[in-house]
C-alpha cells in the first residue's frame, strides 16, 4: 500500500500499521482516542495523556532529540512525527533507516480535520475517527467575527508569541480573536514585551504550556506597562490539535464571548 503524507512524502505499507511510535503527543492522544493505542509501542517524554494508558510505554527522548537507536530497536512499521514538532535530519535519518515515517503539518482547524481524516484512513481506524473529524468540520462553521485583539505569549526568555501560520492562531480567529501578533515577523515572533505591547491588545493569553507561565510573569507584565485584561489559559487546549480541539474552541468562546451561540452548535 503507497500514502502520501502531509509534505507530499511517500510511505510504504504493507498493510495496517500494527507497531506505531508516536514522536507527537497531541497525537498519541489522538491515536489513543480512535482505538489505535494498543498499537502504539513507543512515545516520546512529553506524551501525557490519556496518563494511565501511557505508564508503561517506552519512553524515547524528547520531540526535538528522539533516542533513534531506541526507535530502531521497537521495529516499528509506522512513526508519526509532525513538521513543526519534530527536526527534518531525524525524520530523514529514521527514513534513510528503512523506517516508514508519516508527517504531518497542521497549521489550522482545517488542517487537522483533513490529516487526522486521512492518517485514520491509513491506520483503517476512518468509523472511529469520524465524530471528532465532523466535530472539526463543525467548528469551521459561523465563527464570531474575529473583534477582540490577542495578545498569545508561548515562551519566556526571550519573550515569544503565537504568530501568523500557526494551529494556535488560527484557533484563536475561530474563537472571535484578532491575534496582533500577526503583524510581526515569524510563526512564533520574538520581541522585547514593550513592542508587544505597544500592539495594543485587549487581552494577553499565558497558557500553561510549553512554557508554565504563572503570576511572576503576570507581574512582568504589569511592570512593562501592560494595562490590559491578562488570562491565564490551558497550553494543551490552545496548542494540541486533536480531541480537544472542539471543547477548546468552545471555552475560548466563552472566554471572550460569554454565551456564544452559533448556528450550528458544537457537539
Amino acid at each position: 500500500m503507497i500514502v502520501y503524507d502531509a509534505l507530499g512524502r511517500r510511505i510504504e505499507l504493507t498493510a495496517s500499521p500494527q507497531r506505531i511510535v508516536s514522536l507527537v503527543p497531541s497525537m498519541t492522544e489522538w491515536l489513543f482516542s480512535v482505538g489505535a493505542g494498543d498499537r502504539v509501542v513507543g512515545i516520546t517524554d512529553y506524551c501525557i495523556e490519556p496518563a494511565a494508558a501511557l505508564q508503561h510505554l517506552p519512553r524515547l527522548r524528547g520531540t526535538k532529540n528522539p533516542d533513534r537507536a531506541a526507535i530502531l530497536a521497537l521495529k516499528p512499521d509506522l512513526i508519526i512525527a509532525e513538521q513543526e514538532e519534530n527536526r527534518e535530519r531525524d525524520v530523514n535519518a529514521l527514513s534513510a533507516a528503512g523506517l516508514q515515517v508519516y508527517v504531518t503539518a497542521i497549521r489550522s482547524v482545517a488542517d487537522a480535520a483533513a490529516q487526522l481524516a486521512a492518517l485514520a484512513e491509513v491506520l483503517d481506524v476512518v468509523a472511529a475517527a469520524t465524530p471528532l473529524t465532523d466535530a472539526l468540520q463543525q467548528v469551521l462553521l459561523d465563527p464570531p467575527l474575529p473583534t477582540y485583539r490577542v495578545l498569545a505569549m508561548i515562551w519566556r526568555d526571550p519573550w515569544m508569541a503565537i504568530g501568523r501560520d500557526t494551529y494556535a492562531g488560527d484557533l484563536l480567529r475561530l474563537s472571535g480573536c484578532r491575534n496582533v501578533a500577526e503583524v510581526l515577523p515569524g510563526r512564533y515572533p520574538r520581541a522585547a514585551l514593550a513592542d508587544f505591547l505597544a500592539l495594543e491588545p485587549e487581552v494577553i493569553l499565558l497558557p500553561s504550556e510549553p512554557y508554565p507561565f504563572g503570576e511572576r510573569d503576570k507581574l512582568a507584565l504589569l511592570e512593562a506597562g501592560a494595562r490590559c485584561r491578562i488570562e491565564f489559559c490551558d497550553g494543551m487546549a490552545l496548542t494540541w490539535p486533536g480531541p480537544r480541539t472542539p471543547a477548546a474552541i468552545a471555552a475560548f468562546r466563552r472566554m471572550f464571548w460569554g454565551v456564544y451561540e452559533p448556528t450550528h452548535p458544537l457537539t
